[in-house]
């Protein structure tokens, strides 16, 4: 029952800053990664603000302290976070300011998403320009820009010309093309979780899922570990599936990015936000990253 209209994201923007007290200069996405890349540029433009290239990160993650570039090891930072959305017609409508720590801040938002349907809008802490300069991932979008531009001119050469290029630009590689055989998926705490396997040409995969790819494996040895970059892509037209969108039967390339040639914020460089992924999806990380 997802339900967040264009306005409930200027809704939000404008409520975080009545709720901190603050003028907004700019806009920043709070990841890179599908719509993410993008989130902002309609409240920029509503708003007449500027948008940043500066995400929070520079790839999508699945918790709000891995967004939030460090600052949960601020002593004594106060979070302002707002989220709107649920569908008026249904009694879902819901637009919630928390003020806190930023984890608890952060589960409130997740809470709150859950009553509406599934997802609200989301604005949150305002910080200076200096601290996104160092913390955040500068020049994200531009190399996600890049990307899709690379991505769109192989197409017409099909998918795996597709792959190849987004490998190319970033600095991975193809690890495999095969068929997917089966898909587990759950949705838990407001997390899609769960497990796909690829039989590839040159072997057998499971991938781990906790809204993102989390891991890779090949015949039970770990290829890949969050935050590398793991994607799969459609064997047809080599657009990226989300994993909520992997069936089984479909045929699809495995795209992998060491962690190395990401452009990534602080909130991947704490190793105790990776222990929430262990315990999500009971696989080790840590001692990997």
């Amino acid at each position: 029952d997802q339900y967040v209209r264009p306005a409930d994201f200027v809704r939000a923007m404008q409520l975080l800053a009545e709720r901190a007290g603050v003028r907004l200069g700019g806009v920043i996405a709070n990841e890179n990664g599908a719509g993410g890349t993008i989130n902002g540029w309609l409240q920029a433009a509503a708003l007449g603000l500027p948008v940043v290239d500066a995400p929070c990160n520079g790839r999508a993650h699945p918790t709000g302290l891995m967004g939030a570039m460090g600052l949960h090891l601020v002593d004594g930072y106060t979070s302002h976070q707002v989220g709107v959305g649920g569908d008026p017609a249904t009694g879902r409508h819901i637009e919630i300011c928390a003020t806190g720590s930023i984890r608890r801040t952060a589960q409130m938002i997740r809470a709150a998403s859950i009553e509406a349907g599934g997802t609200v809008a989301v604005a949150r802490d305002p910080v200076p320009l200096a601290y996104v300069r160092e913390h955040a991932a500068p020049g994200a979008i531009r190399q996600a820009i890049a990307l899709g531009k690379a991505m769109q001119a192989a197409r017409p050469q099909g998918g795996r010309a597709v792959a190849e290029a987004a490998a190319g630009v970033l600095g991975g590689q193809v690890t495999d093309e095969g068929t997917i055989e089966s898909v587990r998926l759950e949705v838990a705490g407001g997390y899609d979780v769960g497990k796909v396997q690829v039989l590839g040409k040159r072997g057998r995969y499971e991938m781990t899922f906790w809204n993102e790819y989390m891991t890779l494996e090949a015949d039970g040895e770990r290829v890949a570990t969050f935050p590398d970059l793991i994607a799969t892509l459609g064997h047809e037209h080599g657009g990226p599936l989300a994993t909520a969108e992997v069936q089984a039967g479909t045929r699809v390339a495995i795209l992998v990015v060491p962690r190395q040639r990401l452009i990534l914020g602080a909130g991947m460089r704490d190793p105790e936000l990776f222990r929430e992924v262990e315990h999500a999806i009971g696989r080790e990380v840590v001692r990997y990253v």
